[in-house]
């Protein structure tokens, strides 16, 4: 199931969590005491680290992942984590396209039906809000710079594979037609063969090489 796990008790100290990872250096390993340093010392802080791996900003281990080294890119933060909530609630859009713009009692209702009973009010109220403040964080509607670099880099890479393909195709000008049907043809080749006869009167030394011409061309 493409639907986190990991929500928050509390969601007040979400924007300043993110704001904080933004103007911090990115650790070798995202610890709870690197989440103290952070000034983040409560206990449901701690639920942070859950949110972040489930988002894809950091490994089981802990350890920053590309995203997050996108997310720290200002200029992107918030189109970044649209993009990972995409991907982390997939299951969600999936049911509505639309998902972020949903109100938290419209999230619930989804989520009750994605998790089919297994989880109490309490915890799908917990994940809905969870969701909903990640979303009001994000950005959904400028495109992602990023993604569209990897766009534009596989847009190149089909158009030099295209060019290769159009190299083994005939140019118009060396495609003919046929006169009859109107149909392109491709060139054809057309070879021009002499031969000098000897000076003889035995017709038989004539018949003998056309039979041979004959035996050799056919």
């Amino acid at each position: 199931m493409a639907l986190p796990q990991a929500y928050l008790i509390t969601t007040k100290n979400l924007n300043s969590f993110f704001n904080a990872i933004i103007s911090a250096q990115a650790p070798e390993r995202f610890s709870q005491k690197f989440l103290q340093q952070l000034e983040f010392t409560s206990s449901n802080d701690r639920l942070f680290i859950g949110v972040l791996k489930a988002l894809q900003f950091i490994d089981e281990n802990g350890v920053p992942m590309q995203r997050y080294y996108d997310f720290l890119d200002q200029s992107q933060s918030r189109i970044v984590l649209a993009e990972a909530i995409r991907e982390a609630y997939s299951d969600l859009f999936a049911l509505n396209k639309h998902a972020n713009a949903m109100t938290v009692d419209e999230i619930i209702n989804k989520l009750r039906t994605l998790t089919q009973g297994q989880k109490s009010n309490d915890v799908i109220r917990h994940m809905a809000n969870t969701f909903k403040a990640l979303c009001e964080y994000a950005d959904f509607e400028t495109p992602n710079k990023l993604s569209k670099k990897f766009e534009n880099h596989k847009q190149d890479e089909d158009s030099n594979q295209q060019e290769i393909q159009d190299k083994d195709v005939p140019r118009q000008d060396q495609v003919r037609s046929n006169p009859t049907t109107n149909v392109r043809m491709p060139p054809q080749l057309h070879y021009n063969i002499q031969i000098i006869l000897p000076e003889t009167r035995d017709p038989q030394v004539y018949d003998a090489i056309f039979r041979s011409l004959t035996e050799h061309l056919y």
